[in-house]
């Protein structure tokens, strides 16, 4: 899936100064969704933690079970002590309690709530790890390659892991497969037992164009997003990873959509989507401190913060 081809210059990418983050934390990606092309990337494919991207998929496969007549909007998902006593974010459910899927589908988009995280994929999985291997399953099938899922949240697990690649092309897929659901993600709040909840992404109604996806932030990821761009029938799909704070994240994608949106191509969703992904450029490995995964060795120029960018991981 998403045979994603280069698409500019080093030179020119060496212009996009990355937000200042651990270089084993940062990661980006610019994909004209019209074609699939790939404007800007820099270690788009090295070994990156999730955090609540994760809920990205969880939130395919319950869209994949809606669509097929497994569930419904008014569905109820019983909620066990295990999903009630899940860490923040959280909506708050009751041991015992229930959830409509409705309400889970929009506590998982504009939330990111991990009890309703967890509630969700015992319900579909029969556990979370059996939901997990769904997810990984799926992401597979999708051409993510260098993705393993190990919870429906994002929680912090060593094990898992993804790429920037990967959370483009799962943003794309959403987009593609389940355009009457795709909604979910435009939201900034959402109302639960008479209380408005406010989600996490500030780019939605900030920044022009932005119409989705999801954020995400644990400690070891630093502070990720994937962006939906949708401007003057112009299309992006946007992945940043590692951002020191939510603020200078979003300023990165800003930074990204006012130099890449002018070279997209206007076209309609990317067929390039279902196509095998292209082999990956062979590059010398050195360990990923903190994540126990290779990552490239630096050969090239450092970015403007200092952070080393190897040149077979900038295009």
């Amino acid at each position: 899936m998403a045979a994603f081809t280069a698409g500019c210059a080093t030179t020119e990418t060496l212009s996009v100064a990355p937000p200042p983050a651990a270089p084993d934390k940062y990661a980006a990606i610019v994909v004209d969704a019209g074609n699939g092309k790939t404007l800007f990337q820099a270690y788009a494919t090295a070994p990156r933690y999730p955090a609540s991207l994760t809920k990205m998929m969880t939130l395919y496969l319950v869209f994949e079970a809606m669509q097929q007549g497994r569930l419904s909007g008014s569905t109820l998902i019983p909620v066990s002590d295990n999903a009630a006593s899940q860490p923040p974010s959280r909506l708050g459910l009751k041991r015992g309690g229930q959830i409509d899927v409705d309400s889970a589908v929009q506590a998982l988009a504009t939330k990111s709530a991990n009890d309703v995280a967890v509630a969700v994929a015992e319900y579909l999985g029969g556990s979370e790890d059996g939901f997990s291997r769904q997810m990984t399953a799926r992401a597979r099938q999708l051409g993510m390659t260098g993705t393993v899922f190990r919870n429906a949240s994002g929680l912090p697990d060593p094990e898992q892991r993804t790429t920037a690649r990967d959370m483009a092309v799962l943003g794309m897929a959403l987009r593609q497969r389940f355009p009457q659901y795709y909604h979910y993600f435009s939201a900034t709040e959402f109302s639960y037992r008479g209380k408005r909840i406010r989600g996490h992404n500030d780019t939605l109604g900030r920044i022009d164009g932005v119409d989705g996806i999801k954020t995400g932030y644990i400690r070891a990821s630093g502070f990720n997003i994937v962006t939906s761009v949708n401007a003057g029938g112009r299309k992006l799909v946007i992945v940043v990873m590692g951002g020191e704070t939510a603020r200078k994240r979003n300023a990165h994608v800003e930074e990204l959509i006012a130099r890449y949106l002018p070279q997209a191509s206007g076209g309609s969703l990317a067929a390039s989507l279902y196509q095998a992904p292209p082999a990956a450029p062979a590059v010398a490995q050195v360990p990923a401190q903190g994540l126990g995964m290779p990552m490239p060795v630096a050969a090239a120029p450092a970015l403007p913060d200092g952070s080393p960018v190897p040149e077979a991981e900038v295009r």
